[in-house]
């Protein structure tokens, strides 16, 4: 049995309801703003993972070459070989920590560099030697920020390109069912008793 024109209208409202609800998703999935967003999220998490697993070694070291320089007589080989037995100590732990995972071992291990190299002050060598090391790097510094600056530029774009085909889309189905919803309603129209 055919459907009254209330029934009609009421499918059809309810799938423009549904046309609309998914439409508003794909725009959320496609924008450029929240694909950039999501993606900054997703790295400060990661980030914010890795500081986790490195500051929480280098913490603990610290602490206990802290504990190892207050030692009886304060002299240099003591606190020198306390930093030595804690900074190994610390790596121990942490490489128990990030077992698995060899970027994350690589950090921890430089973080326990960095509270080493921090308990003895550097030679002019050391000195003149991380300038060079700056300075040769800037340029390399500058490659990535440029190549950031293109990927993120081609990634706005691609957006911006499907973006546009999926409002395209859209448009079109929203037509189409208007337009069947009209032929549909007039049939009813034409069909119905009286008319």
């Amino acid at each position: 049995m055919g459907q009254s024109t209330e029934e009609l209208s009421n499918e059809i409202a309810g799938t423009r309801e549904s046309l609309a609800n998914d439409l508003d998703a794909l725009q959320d999935r496609v924008s450029p703003a929240a694909i950039v967003e999501r993606r900054k999220e997703a790295a400060r998490g990661r980030a914010r993972s890795v500081k986790d697993k490195v500051m929480g070694s280098a913490h603990s070291a610290r602490d206990g070459v802290g504990s190892g320089t207050s030692s009886a007589g304060g002299a240099v080989t003591g606190a020198v070989g306390g930093a030595k037995d804690t900074a190994s100590d610390a790596v121990s732990s942490a490489g128990d920590a990030v077992e698995g995972s060899p970027i994350a071992a690589g950090l921890v291990a430089f973080g326990a560099g960095l509270v080493i190299a921090g308990l003895f002050p550097a030679s002019r060598v050391e000195a003149r030697a991380s300038q060079k090391v700056v300075q040769a790097a800037q340029p390399l510094v500058e490659e990535a920020k440029a190549v950031g600056q293109d990927v993120g530029q081609q990634l706005k774009d691609s957006a911006a390109d499907s973006a546009q085909q999926v409002k395209q889309t859209a448009t079109e189905s929203t037509q189409r069912v208007k337009d069947e919803g009209s032929s549909s309603i007039e049939t009813v129209r034409s069909e119905a008793p009286g008319a």
